[in-house]
């Protein structure tokens, strides 16, 4: 059997390149790749990392059938494109949830206890002239959580163990959750003093967070996101953070990734953290095996693994 041609948008972690070696007949995007090369290209993997993959793009692999996503989120794929050309999408759903759920909650520790400055200030020689300060507390504290998915469940399940009050907001109720649901962000900020974004990032989810949920979250309020820099509007953020309008806030995403602002850098009420929320070795492991599992169930059976809910299953040419 003839092994499928498949363009590789940027490097992925080596044990992943290796995969796609060994089934596909693979082309690094990177290196340059002659036209009449990605004429041939059936399947892509894509990710975050290779910055936006548009229609401008599509348009140059007319066989293109499938693009596998090294990731769970994939807005930096154009999916109105990709639908309308009818290409398959998936994402590496369920094999990091685990892993962010657990940093979620080391950022969320973090930030309450404050826990990175407490080791500056013994670093700095300061306990010797005196304890540091008292913090605050994740004690009697009523946690929200934007976004019930996966990763979001896992979350409250952590969150279970602290004997915190739990609450969510969702597109819709889920029926088989027990926690209660807000019809929107606003009102679940007003009921909470935590925030924990961890909804998908994109157009529909665009500054979610704005000036008027971080005002309903109020002077004691904490914000945490693991989700997409663009799902808080970060000047309205600073702002909150500066005039005290909440009181801490613990990030692993920002607006322009690898550019933190100076003024989120200036604040001592702030953690912050280089989009580390899967990015240990098992877990990037695991998502590369997923991305390339699923590109070989695409061409070998026409079913993927765990496609997009926005993309059309066709059978496989």
């Amino acid at each position: 059997m003839t092994r499928p041609d498949v363009l590789v948008a940027a490097p992925l972690p080596p044990v992943t390149m290796a995969a796609l070696d060994d089934a596909f007949v693979v082309h690094r995007l990177w290196e340059g790749v002659a036209d009449d090369v990605l004429s041939r290209v059936r399947g892509m993997a894509a990710s975050t990392l290779a910055g936006p993959v548009r229609d401008d793009l599509f348009a140059r692999l007319p066989a293109l059938e499938v693009i596998a996503n090294f990731g769970v989120g994939y807005d930096n794929i154009d999916m109105v494109a990709a639908v309308a050309r009818g290409l398959v999408v998936t994402n590496t759903a369920g094999v990091l949830d685990e892993e962010v759920a657990d940093l979620t909650i080391g950022l969320l520790l973090a930030t309450l206890r404050r826990i990175p400055a407490a080791e500056r200030f013994l670093r700095d020689g300061l306990w010797r002239d005196g304890n540091f300060p008292l913090s605050p507390s994740l004690r009697g504290r009523r946690v929200g959580i934007i976004g019930l998915g996966g990763i979001g469940k896992a979350i409250a399940r952590r969150l279970d163990g602290f004997a915190v009050d739990i609450a969510y907001h969702g597109r819709t109720r889920q029926g088989d959750v027990g926690y209660p649901w807000y019809p929107s962000v606003e009102a679940l900020a007003g009921a909470c003093d935590v925030l924990i974004a961890i909804v998908p990032g994109g157009a529909s989810t665009r500054h979610l967070v704005d000036a008027r949920v971080l005002a309903a979250l109020g002077p004691q309020g904490v914000l945490i996101n693991v989700s997409r820099g663009t799902v808080v509007d970060e000047a309205a953020l600073i702002a909150a953070l500066q005039a005290g309008t909440i009181l801490a806030s613990g990030l692993d995403v920002f607006e322009r990734e690898h550019d933190v602002p100076e003024a989120l850098l200036a604040l001592d009420n702030v953690v912050l953290l280089p989009h580390i929320g899967s990015a240990s070795a098992i877990t990037r492991q695991a998502m590369g095996r997923l991305m390339v599992d699923n590109l070989v169930a695409w061409f070998e059976t026409g079913r993927p693994l765990t496609p997009v809910p926005e993309t059309r299953i066709m059978p496989s040419s």
